[in-house]
């Protein structure tokens, strides 16, 4: 793999990862139980959290480092994510998605700035890059596409209200 390649591929799950919230409504991208008492806004919200964990360990492990260990630092992976969403429970779905937008589009910066050694073999970058984006957001993808099937959410229309025709 290049990083063109690689980049193919983050974009193809990041855009897979949109499509599977495209067209619903703020109000139900706000509804719990998408995946357990999560909402897609709490989804998108984890999903930005772990870029964001991306662009703070990334330059470490290109500079020989090790990012800590998440068992030691909090106890472990669970209770890391409970953590970090009972901290983004006060961002509105604007700032949500605009974190989401505006984390993604640096973690594509940073991925153009690494020397290329580092996506032409399994590297501790590649793979940390790979746990936190693009073998990541299929897992939400998948979840968001299941219950958005099994709540059937069509396209809400907009109740008339008779006041309109003035």
């Amino acid at each position: 793999m290049d990083r063109r390649q690689l980049l193919r591929r983050l974009d193809t799950a990041w855009e897979a990862l949109k499509a599977s919230y495209a067209g619903l409504a703020d109000s139900q991208l706000m509804e719990p139980g998408v995946t357990g008492a999560w909402s897609v806004r709490d989804i998108l919200a984890h999903v930005t959290t772990w870029e964001e964990e991306a662009l703070k360990y990334l330059p470490l492990i290109l500079e020989g480092g090790r990012p800590p260990r998440y068992s030691v630092s909090y106890g472990g992976i669970d209770a890391f994510n409970a953590r970090m969403t009972e901290q983004k429970t006060s961002l509105s779905l604007p700032e949500v998605l605009r974190q989401l937008d505006d984390t993604h589009r640096r973690v594509i910066g940073l991925i153009q700035t690494v020397p290329e050694d580092q996506f032409t073999h399994e590297t501790r970058f590649r793979r940390r890059l790979r746990l936190d984006t693009y073998h990541h957001y299929p897992q939400h993808a998948e979840a968001i596409r299941r219950w958005r099937e099994s709540v059937a959410f069509a396209p809400r229309s907009v109740p008339r209200d008779d006041r309109d025709e003035r």
